[in-house]
């Protein structure tokens, strides 16, 4: 198995933008049109499900919370930059979430029990709209995506020992393909491609990339279907 070595995802070069797909239409990201997309999805095919393994170790099942903040009907999604004391991932941005614990009902109660551990997301705040397939990360971790509704009105109280910060970006700017970036890495003779997302947040580049990349690409692909 080939493992990856140290690298600045930053610095690996655009191979190719996705300009010719259409954005989701903004009608179809308000709230009512989110709930009824997921009370009845159509047919539709994930495009990324699997990464391309590089730590050689058992897989463990885990879950994110794909929150969207709702302010004034549009969409915000939730995202985390963890520390950079991390074990694995450091420095990365990533949904809230972990893997599941023996005492979870589901992969629902994972996700909320998450992101109440990370940024004190209170349930009472959060309506699950349902679930995307679950993505399997090259550091052997099977991830399902738990989209869920989120009210303003929530409060959140990071846990610094796991987040180092909290923020959102409009999912119109994530749902919108002429963002999505590929990039190329070949180490060993092994070829990998991966997705960003860059969003600049003011005077912070949120560079989102690699797993949390590609489960909103497929919620993208889920969207638009």
């Amino acid at each position: 198995m080939s493992k990856l070595p140290l690298f600045d995802p930053q610095q690996v070069p655009v191979a190719r933008v996705d300009q010719h797909l259409l954005a989701v239409p903004s009608d179809a990201l308000r709230e009512s049109a989110l709930h009824a997309r997921f009370a009845n999805p159509p047919p539709w095919t994930p495009e990324l499900v699997r990464e391309r393994q590089f730590l050689d170790r058992q897989p463990a099942h885990a879950a994110v919370l794909v929150g969207l903040v709702m302010r004034h009907d549009e969409p915000y999604v939730l995202l985390t930059q963890r520390p950079s004391h991390m074990s694995t991932h450091a420095g990365q941005i990533a949904f809230a979430g972990g893997k599941c614990d023996p005492q979870d009902q589901d992969v629902v109660a994972t996700a909320l029990r998450e992101a109440h551990e990370e940024v004190g997301l209170d349930a009472l705040h959060v309506t699950v709209l349902g679930n995307l397939p679950t993505y399997h990360t090259g550091s052997a971790f099977h991830v399902t995506p738990v989209v869920a509704l989120i009210s303003p009105e929530m409060t959140l109280v990071p846990n610094p020992q796991e987040v180092a910060e909290v923020f959102e970006v409009p999912l119109s700017f994530l749902m919108n393909p002429a963002h999505h970036r590929w990039h190329v890495f070949e180490h060993e003779g092994v070829r990998r491609e991966w997705l960003s997302m860059p969003y600049q947040d003011g005077p912070h580049l949120r560079f989102i990339w690699g797993a949390t990349a590609g489960m909103l690409r497929n919620f993208y692909r889920f969207l638009s279907a």
